[in-house]
């Protein structure tokens, strides 16, 4: 199952230099504004120690983690919902995303030029929430539904904030309103360390893309570590996602995203589109308990393997044998 994660902010912020320091991909980075026009997009990998370790006990002739998108998106400005800058162009891009990453420019450099002339992070983090919310109305205006809706982004509450039921949930889906996408903020900043809360990173971004294009052992021995990971996990997690795995009779150890709360029928279909109509039933283990038998014949051996019908729903570090 395949997640997108839209990077945004205003030009200059830092976007594309956090896109390439992810993907490792070569992106054109200049300071000024909308270098990026097309939207960038790569696969990263999301890291977990847990296929690390149960592929160390399987020995599999292949690891396969489970992976996210990133898509770079250009910056937008004031009056982008208006089309200033292209924003019109850039917002839909933003429309395709599961949740976004907000990059709040935080170093000074007088080199790199700000669109509004100073460095002043929540003014900024003002300006993108004001356009969001006037696209959103926009479409509410358009499609005459939601007036409850209506009337709280018109005082500038985010529909993510708002105390939804599941059916208005489910009836706004379709529209995939921009303000509805969950959001992890970056802070770039220059030096430093970095700083966390759950849903706010404050990341070095230039120094992330200069440790990307160094290799493991050089970066180990300059004593660098990157801190992507954490961003990477942030995402994953506000997409409310859980990752459980598949050991193919020892020939791959493999992770899968998906959404939290979902059946194992519903996962069997993630793994091969055929699956989810043949599942019969499924065999399943914790991942700390396979790594404890140290094979799949020894937690049967020790009767650890469950079976479970398609009503099972899935746990957070399952590993899962399929049977159809």
């Amino acid at each position: 199952m395949s997640f997108s994660i839209g990077i945004i902010g205003l030009p200059n912020a830092g976007k594309s230099t956090l896109f390439k320091a992810l993907t490792k991909k070569e992106v054109e980075i200049a300071p000024y504004a909308f270098t990026t026009r097309d939207p960038n997009i790569g696969i990263v990998s999301v890291p977990d120690i847990r296929l690390k370790k149960i592929a160390e006990k399987i020995k599999p002739q292949k690891i396969t983690p489970t992976f996210i998108k990133f898509v770079d998106i250009a910056g937008l400005v004031k009056g982008a919902h208006k089309g200033e800058g292209l924003g019109n162009q850039f917002l839909a891009h933003i429309r395709n995303c599961d949740a976004v990453v907000e990059v709040v420019r935080a170093f000074e450099n007088a080199e790199i030029e700000h669109v509004e002339g100073s460095v002043e992070p929540k003014r900024d983090i003002d300006i993108i929430k004001t356009e969001l919310l006037m696209k959103d109305l926009e479409i509410l205006e358009k499609c005459g539904l939601f007036p409850k809706i209506k009337e709280q982004v018109s005082q500038d509450k985010l529909i993510s904030e708002m105390n939804l039921s599941e059916e208005e949930k489910l009836a706004i889906k379709e529209y995939q309103f921009l303000t509805e996408k969950p959001r992890v903020f970056v802070f770039n900043v220059s030096g430093g360390h970095p700083d966390r809360s759950d849903e706010t990173l404050s990341l070095d971004l230039k120094l992330e893309e200069e440790l990307s294009e160094l290799s493991e052992a050089e970066a180990e021995e300059l004593g660098m570590d990157s801190q992507l990971d954490k961003l990477i996990t942030a995402c994953y997690n506000i997409l409310d996602l859980i990752t459980f795995f598949t050991v193919t009779g020892g020939k791959e150890t493999r992770a899968w995203t998906l959404k939290k709360d979902s059946k194992v029928f519903e996962a069997a279909g993630y793994v091969h589109s055929d699956f989810a109509e043949k599942f019969i039933k499924a065999e399943v283990i914790p991942w700390q308990q396979l790594v404890e038998a140290q094979s799949w014949t020894g937690a049967r051996e020790k009767g650890w393997l469950r079976t479970e019908g398609k009503e099972y729903i899935v746990k957070d570090g399952d590993v899962i044998e399929f049977k159809i």
